[in-house]
C-alpha cells in the first residue's frame, strides 16, 4: 500500500539580489494562489501599476497581504554546462558550452500546445528515456488515469493570462506514475524578442531552490554528519551569541538571550526565529533592512560572512516557538560547507545535479546560456499586464558573492523534473540513490509541534504558501487537509515554490506530480498555484 505523503505544493520564496530599489512603491493586495498570508481568505486582486515589487507589510490577520518574494536572484545563477547535443543529455566534448542561436520571431500571442515543446537549433531527440531538459508527453493520459479532454482545460485557462497581458509565457508538466502525460505551453521567454518558450528555456526558480538545498543537508544526515537537535552554534560559531527581540522598536530593540538555543530542525522548518527583510511586519525586519538584507545580502560578503552578518541580528521570537518564512534554508546552505568542507555549488554540482543529470540547474548563466534565460516580468503595466523588469532580472547573469540556499538557483523544467522524479521514487533515480526511502518520508511528514497546520503556528507573516490546512516538513509545505485548504488534492501533497510565481507538487497518494515554470514576480499575483491544482485534480478518473 502506498502511504500517504506530505503537503501541496503552493511555493516557496526566494530573495532578490541588490537589483533596484523598490521602496516607497504602492502598496496592492495580493492575490490567492501564490505565496500567501496567513489567514488569506480574499480573492485575487489586480495589481496597481508602479515601478518595481514592493513586498508585504504587516497587516491584521483577517486581511489578505502581499505575498512577494523580492525582485531579482538572490545569489546569482551559473552555468554547469549544457544538456548536451540534444534532449537525450550526452555530455558533449566541449564541456556542455556549445553555442546556441537565439531564438526570434514566432506569433505575439501563442496558443496552448500540449504537444512536445519546439527544440532550439541544432539540437535532436535521441529517442530514450527522460533525461536533461527532456520534455515529451510518454503516454496516453487514458493509460495512467487522466482525462485528455479535461487535462485541456489547463491549456485553455492559462493562455488567458498570456493573451490578455497577465503572464509572458508559461509551461506545465503533469506526470503521474512517473510518466509524463500532459505537457501544455503558451507565449514566451522573451516577450520583446519574440523568443517562445522552449524545452530549455531556464527559470530564475528562486524559493525552489530550498526543496534542493533541503535534500543537500539531510544527504548529510544520512552520513552522519550532524542530528537535527544539534545547535547550530556548535557548527556556527556566530549564533552563539544572537539574542532575541524582546520588545521595543527597531531603533532601540529590548533584546534577551535564547532559552534553550536554536537547533538544526528549526532551520529546516523555519522555526529558527529569523527573518527576511521584505516582511515589513516586525521590528527585527526592519533591521534586516538596516543591515542589507532588504532584497538580497550586503555587499562584498561571500556564503561564510552573509550567514555571519545574518547571526549578528536579533531573532523574532524564541527558536521553536513559531514558524517564521526567513532566511534559515541559507543558513542550512552555509552549513552543507561546514559539514562537507566543499563549496555549496561544489557539493550540489558533484552530489546531487551531476548524478541526476541535471546539467541546467546553476547558480548563474554565462554566456550563449543568457539566450535561454527567459526575462523577468512584473505586474506593473496598464490594467496589470506584465512589464519586462531588466533592473531585476539581471542578476541572474552575474556570479554571486553569496550563493544562497534559499533563492539563488537557476534551474529548467526538465531539470527539476528529474528532481521531482528523484522525490516521488522516494529517493532513487534511473539507478541514482540521493536520499534512503525513509528519508524522504520523514522530510515530507507534518513536523510543527503537536502536528498543527501553519494558520495555527505560524506569525502573521508571508510565506510561499497558505496556512490553513497546510504544515511543514524538512523543506516542503505538506498538505495535511484539503477542507480548510479550499482546493482540491490529497493529504499528504508537498512541494514549494518560487518568488516568479513558479511551482510543483508531489501527491503520493495519486502518484502525481505537477509543475508550472514562468517568470512574473511577485508569486502572489495570481491564484496560479491553487487553478492548476484544481485543474489537474478534476482530470483523475480512476
Amino acid at each position: 500500500m502506498t502511504r500517504p505523503r506530505r503537503g501541496p505544493s503552493d511555493d516557496a520564496g526566494g530573495r532578490g539580489e541588490r537589483s533596484g530599489d523598490p521602496r516607497g512603491h504602492r502598496r496592492r493586495r495580493a492575490g490567492r494562489g501564490g505565496g500567501n498570508p496567513k489567514s488569506d481568505r480574499g480573492s485575487a486582486q489586480r495589481p496597481r501599476p508602479c515601478r518595481t515589487p514592493q513586498l508585504g507589510r504587516a497587516r491584521s490577520r483577517s486581511r489578505a497581504r502581499h505575498a512577494h518574494d523580492p525582485p531579482g536572484p538572490r545569489g546569482g545563477h551559473g552555468g554547469h554546462g549544457d544538456a548536451g547535443d540534444g534532449l537525450g543529455g550526452q555530455p558533449r566534448a566541449d564541456g556542455g558550452r556549445g553555442r546556441r542561436r537565439r531564438h526570434r520571431g514566432g506569433p505575439r500571442r501563442h496558443r496552448p500546445d500540449h504537444r512536445d515543446l519546439p527544440l532550439p537549433p541544432g539540437r535532436h531527440d535521441p529517442g530514450h528515456g527522460l533525461t536533461v531538459a527532456d520534455l515529451k508527453v510518454e503516454v496516453e493520459p487514458r493509460e495512467v488515469g487522466l482525462d485528455a479532454d479535461r487535462l485541456r482545460r489547463i491549456d485553455s485557462h492559462f493562455a488567458r493570462y498570456v493573451d490578455d497581458g497577465r503572464l509572458p509565457g508559461w509551461l506545465a508538466v503533469v506526470s503521474r506514475h512517473g510518466r509524463v502525460a500532459h505537457i501544455a505551453h503558451s507565449g514566451h521567454r522573451d516577450v520583446e524578442a519574440g523568443a517562445p518558450i522552449t524545452s530549455d528555456t531556464l527559470y530564475r526558480i528562486y524559493s525552489m531552490t530550498k526543496p534542493i538545498t533541503s535534500v543537500a543537508a539531510m544527504m548529510l544526515y544520512e552520513e552522519g554528519a550532524f542530528e537535527l537537535k544539534d545547535k547550530v552554534k556548535r557548527y556556527l560559531p556566530a549564533f552563539a551569541d544572537t539574542r532575541v527581540y524582546k520588545g521595543g522598536g527597531a531603533g532601540s530593540p529590548q533584546l534577551e538571550p535564547q532559552i534553550d538555543g536554536m537547533r538544526i530542525w528549526h532551520l529546516f522548518t523555519h522555526t529558527s526565529g529569523l527573518s527576511y527583510g521584505f516582511h515589513h511586519a516586525h521590528p527585527v525586519d526592519a533591521l534586516y533592512r538596516k543591515h542589507g538584507f532588504e532584497w538580497g545580502s550586503p555587499r562584498g560578503l561571500d556564503t561564510a560572512g552573509t550567514i555571519d552578518a545574518v547571526a549578528r541580528l536579533p531573532l523574532v521570537f524564541q527558536p521553536g516557538t513559531s514558524f517564521n518564512y526567513s532566511m534559515s534554508t541559507d543558513v542550512l546552505g552555509r552549513l552543507v560547507e561546514v559539514w562537507s568542507g566543499m563549496g555549496f555549488d561544489d557539493f550540489l554540482r558533484t552530489r546531487i545535479f551531476e548524478p541526476l543529470g541535471m546539467d541546467e540547474t546553476t547558480f548563474w548563466v554565462d554566456g550563449d546560456d543568457a539566450d535561454r534565460l527567459a526575462a523577468l516580468y512584473i505586474p506593473f503595466g496598464e490594467g496589470g499586464r506584465a512589464v519586462r523588469w531588466d533592473e531585476g532580472g539581471s542578476a541572474a547573469t552575474r556570479r554571486p558573492e553569496f550563493l544562497s540556499g534559499g533563492g539563488g538557483l537557476v534551474s529548467s523544467a526538465g531539470d527539476y523534473h528529474r528532481f521531482m522524479e528523484m522525490l516521488r521514487r522516494r529517493g532513487e533515480l534511473d539507478g541514482v540513490r540521493i536520499l534512503g526511502p525513509r528519508t524522504v518520508d520523514y522530510m515530507t511528514s507534518n513536523h510543527l509541534p503537536g502536528g498543527v497546520d501553519l494558520e495555527a503556528f505560524g506569525q502573521s507573516t508571508w510565506a510561499e504558501t497558505t496556512f490553513d490546512g497546510v504544515g511543514f516538513g524538512l523543506g516542503f509545505s505538506v498538505l495535511m487537509d484539503p477542507a480548510p485548504y479550499r482546493t482540491i488534492g490529497s493529504a499528504g501533497t508537498y512541494g514549494w515554490g518560487g518568488a516568479a510565481s513558479t511551482a510543483f507538487s508531489i501527491d503520493p497518494v495519486e502518484d502525481l506530480t505537477l509543475a508550472f515554470y514562468t517568470q512574473l514576480l511577485p508569486s502572489s499575483t495570481y491564484p496560479i498555484r491553487t487553478q492548476l491544482q484544481q485543474l489537474v485534480h478534476q482530470a483523475i478518473i480512476d
